[in-house]
């Protein structure tokens, strides 16, 4: 374990076999390399976001965790895409409540052309009349949707890979991982820094959750997002238990060891796994989290998690 976290101290990369060895490892032990990896390349400071949910449901793809997936009977309001002066306002909104970057968030496969045009004049409006990051989630992208968001001034782009290539199949039958490896890709081409993670409780092994880890070493992203699965009535998912609150922390820690530098951002579903040890999460090495509401389920206040970080006597960084 030791030198493990030295290693991963010292910014190097570990190996998927040293990883592996760290789900058997002391927890508290592995919390204590977590949190001086994040300390050391972090400091004090937690990069948060906030997302509005810009089009709702109907979606063509079958992710068996996804409430807006039209092949299951959920409850999830759906919409077309909002207004302009919606995206505004929200962004707006996420500015004054101390999020550094504002995600502008879509259901579906890929976006028609107009509403790329759409969010192209919103994100130029944005960043006339705020300091907010704006980032983006729209599915699928091709050259011309990158460079014509890169053109509007759109700073980060998101792109869940969710778990490993081998286990990718049992989750979603309607497109592959390789499409999303070239969305991330296509991303990083056009210059925009990319944020791409995973959803953990979804059935996977430790080595799912490892090899999700080094694939996205590999393509290098900018955040990796680590979601905890929130089971929702209707999908095939909605019988799953929750995850431990130890070892959601566990998954934290061992992303941490593995991007030493990287933004660690915790979002979806920690209220329903961590409960009441929400603030351990900056201990295991996190060093991002998502304010406010999700896509499809309510968060905290963000004043309830600036409030944490303050109690913490870390810093949001802005």
């Amino acid at each position: 374990m030791t030198n493990i976290g030295q290693a991963a101290l010292n910014g190097k990369d570990i190996t998927d076999k040293e990883a592996l060895s760290l789900v058997k490892a002391p927890l508290y032990e592995l919390l204590f390399w977590a949190n001086a990896v994040r300390t050391k390349f972090k400091k004090d400071k937690i990069d948060t976001c906030a997302i509005i949910n810009a089009k709702s449901g109907k979606c063509s793809e079958d992710c068996k965790f996804c409430a807006q997936s039209s092949h299951y009977s959920t409850v999830t309001q759906s919409y077309s895409l909002v207004e302009e002066e919606r995206i505004l306002e929200t962004g707006h909104y996420a500015g004054k409540v101390k999020a550094k970057r504002f995600g502008i968030v879509t259901s579906g496969r890929k976006l028609l052309d107009e509403e790329i045009d759409k969010i192209c004049r919103a994100i130029k409006r944005l960043n006339r009349v705020s300091t907010v990051l704006p980032c983006a989630s729209l599915g699928k992208l091709t050259i011309d949707y990158a460079e014509r968001l890169k053109e509007a001034g759109l700073n980060r782009y998101h792109h869940n890979l969710e778990t490993s290539e081998k286990f990718f199949p049992n989750i979603c039958t309607t497109h592959s991982y390789a499409e999303r490896i070239s969305t991330i890709k296509i991303a990083k081409d056009a210059g925009f820094e990319v944020c791409s993670g995973g959803i953990f409780g979804l059935g996977e092994t430790w080595e799912d959750r490892v090899q999700l880890a080094m694939a996205l070493r590999e393509l290098g992203v900018t955040s990796i997002p680590l979601n905890f699965l929130n089971p929702i009535q209707g999908t095939p998912l909605g019988e799953n238990k929750l995850l431990s609150p130890l070892e959601a922390l566990r998954i934290i820690a061992i992303f941490r060891l593995i991007h030493p530098k990287q933004e660690i951002r915790i979002g979806g579903g920690r209220e329903m796994v961590l409960r009441d040890i929400q603030s351990w999460i900056y201990y295991a090495g996190a060093s991002g989290i998502m304010i406010g509401n999700y896509l499809t389920t309510p968060g905290r206040a963000p004043e309830e998690n600036l409030q944490i970080i303050k109690d913490l006597e870390l810093t949001v960084d802005e």
